[in-house]
């Protein structure tokens, strides 16, 4: 059995790197943590629009690509590499399905990348809020689409993603599965987290390399390779469940929640090992503002307490596996 990605699914995940390194480097990542800054960047949302990234999960009729989430995940992925500003995994993988599957005249323009729409399951924190032009709820009674509500700004740890709690709101309903598209939104988070912790492993790898003490590489000490390895192994394990959730919630395998949920568990753990191996390679400059690593950091670290805490999914797996 052919357990890879096929050529073309690896090809989409290159372009879609390339286009990411040019247009999304750190300092548009630190610009968007600025008060004044939308919280992502127009050009670039038309830009991976236009490349098909938006509408992966959207069919030809409605301008998407027709693909799955075996298509998106990878690409996901290279969004938290890049540490993307916006609410890419709300609206590629969650809101634009949901809102071809019902019909919805925003479907149009959401594959196109002329308007951001965020996704939540609770009122009480709507990730990218205040940046995005639309939101889709999945309240007690189904899922509903908001547009113009009034909320209240929330802080986050990671300064770009523009949170808000909505006090406000009127939303039409929106058909669909509400445990499907959080479960899409899980998937969306630990593909990210998988990213993210790439990143962090990459960018101290090269710190190590280039940083001397005593006329050697600082990384050619074993204390910091066994930093990195630590990390590496976690990141490997974590990508097989990753890719295992994708293609569960893809073919709708009946063993999805506890799949996604034990792919949310392992990439927690990844990124938040990456990120603690980080600091400790880079030492006293990786605490300093002025350095990208806390971008990085400070994303994954919120990453982890979105759609349920690691505590949360760990449950999750052990009532399907064991019972309640």
């Amino acid at each position: 059995m052919q357990f890879g990605f096929s050529d073309e699914q690896l090809a989409f995940r290159d372009a879609v790197r390339v286009l990411l390194d040019d247009a999304c480097p750190p300092a548009s990542v630190r610009a968007a943590w600025s008060a004044g800054h939308l919280g992502y960047d127009p050009k670039l949302w038309a830009a991976l629009g236009e490349m098909g990234v938006l509408g992966m999960l959207a069919p030809s009729g409605a301008g998407g690509l027709g693909m799955d989430e075996v298509d998106l995940v990878l690409c996901l992925e290279e969004t938290g590499r890049a540490a993307l500003p916006g609410p890419i995994v709300e609206h590629a993988a969650v809101s634009v399905p949901l809102l071809a599957s019902a019909g919805s005249a925003l479907v149009g323009p959401a594959v196109a990348g002329s308007l951001a729409v965020t996704f939540s399951d609770r009122a009480a924190r709507v990730g990218w809020g205040t940046a995005a032009d639309a939101a889709v709820l999945a309240t007690g009674d189904g899922l509903r689409l908001v547009q113009g509500a009034s909320g209240e700004p929330l802080r986050s740890v990671d300064r770009s993603r523009r949170d808000v709690a909505l006090t406000a709101f009127e939303g039409t309903p929106l058909a669909g599965d509400a445990r499907l598209a959080v479960d899409r939104a899980v998937l969306g988070a630990a593909a990210q987290e998988c990213g993210l912790a790439a990143r962090m492993i990459e960018m101290t790898v090269a710190y190590t390399t280039a940083r001397r003490q005593f006329g050697v590489p600082v990384g050619t000490y074993q204390a910091l390779k066994h930093h990195l390895a630590d990390a590496l192994l976690l990141l490997e394990h974590a990508r097989p469940a990753v890719y295992r959730a994708a293609w569960s919630v893809a073919r709708g395998a009946p063993t999805r929640g506890r799949d996604v949920s034990m792919a949310k568990v392992m990439s927690d753990r990844a990124a938040d090992r990456a990120a603690r191996a980080a600091l400790q390679c880079h030492g006293a400059i990786g605490y300093t503002w002025e350095h990208d690593l806390h971008l990085w950091m400070k994303r994954a670290w919120a990453l982890q307490r979105v759609w349920g805490t690691t505590a949360t999914h760990r449950a999750r797996v052990a009532e399907a596996v064991i019972g309640a």
